[in-house]
């Protein structure tokens, strides 16, 4: 049996962070453990309010993770303060954890910013080296690497601006521009595209979360990473596809699409 961690914040209706985790690493039958950085209070339609885990119960957590059962890859998400961010660096870096792969969180779908100040420099500088691949999504790719992206032909720039700040891999996902859904990996100095069709179905939350997610348990199972991130391609457009409609705003995937 094949084990996978997240590293995240709840969502407590369902379809994103730690639950959203979990839903997938299951369907990829592979265990699931978590480690909560923060509940959160938020539903299709919005975020309203976050509770941080004090970062010495985080730790905590982590120890009874590693000391036990021991993950064959990580998935980071939403982490929401530079403390929690070092707490998660350290322990990550003490018990030698591989297959990390980091979706750098700061906003929810709906638009809530779910990332506090000094964070994302805490979290480039302290988690970025251990990453064995960076998900940003658009916005987040801009953020990141100060490049806007208006088209496909802006991502690799920005790509390349992004690896810099790590030794792993970036995959910058194309979601947020119009036309397509291609993703861009890059990895091992080289640009690849991961094609993807543009599914018209306007209930995304969560999908972030559950990309990474199998993307994790893809490399838990020893798939190579461009393997890993096409299998977690083809699943995400399964669960887009399967037009699950919940809620009243931006509705959760069908995880088992």
């Amino acid at each position: 049996m094949r084990k996978a961690l997240t590293i995240a914040g709840s969502d407590c209706s369902g379809g994103a962070g730690v639950q959203a985790d979990i839903k997938t690493m299951t369907v990829h039958q592979v265990y699931a453990m978590s480690v909560m950085t923060a509940l959160t209070a938020q539903n299709t339609t919005g975020v309203y309010g976050i509770q941080e885990v004090p970062p010495e119960f985080v730790a905590r957590q982590l120890d009874c993770v590693f000391t036990d059962i021991v993950p064959d890859a990580v998935k980071i998400g939403m982490v929401s303060c530079a403390d929690i961010i070092a707490v998660i660096a350290e322990r990550l870096t003490r018990y030698g954890a591989g297959n990390i792969v980091l979706d750098p969180v700061m906003a929810a779908s709906s638009g809530g910013r779910l990332i506090g100040g000094g964070a994302a420099e805490a979290l480039i500088a302290l988690l970025f080296p251990l990453a064995a691949l960076i998900t940003p999504n658009i916005p987040e790719a801009e953020a990141l690497s100060g490049i806007p992206i208006a088209a496909p032909g802006d991502m690799p720039a920005a790509a390349r601006a992004i690896a810099a700040l790590t030794d792993g891999g970036v995959l910058i996902k194309g979601g947020h521009l119009a036309g397509g859904a291609d993703d861009l990996l890059y990895w091992k100095g080289e640009m690849l595209w991961i094609h993807g069709e543009r599914i018209p179905n306007p209930n995304t939350h969560g999908t972030g979360c559950t990309l990474s997610s199998a993307i994790a348990c893809h490399l838990a199972r020893g798939r190579d990473m461009v393997q890993s991130v096409r299998e977690a391609k083809v699943y995400i457009a399964r669960a887009l596809r399967a037009g699950l409609d919940l809620g009243h705003g931006a509705g959760p995937l069908n995880h088992w699409g």
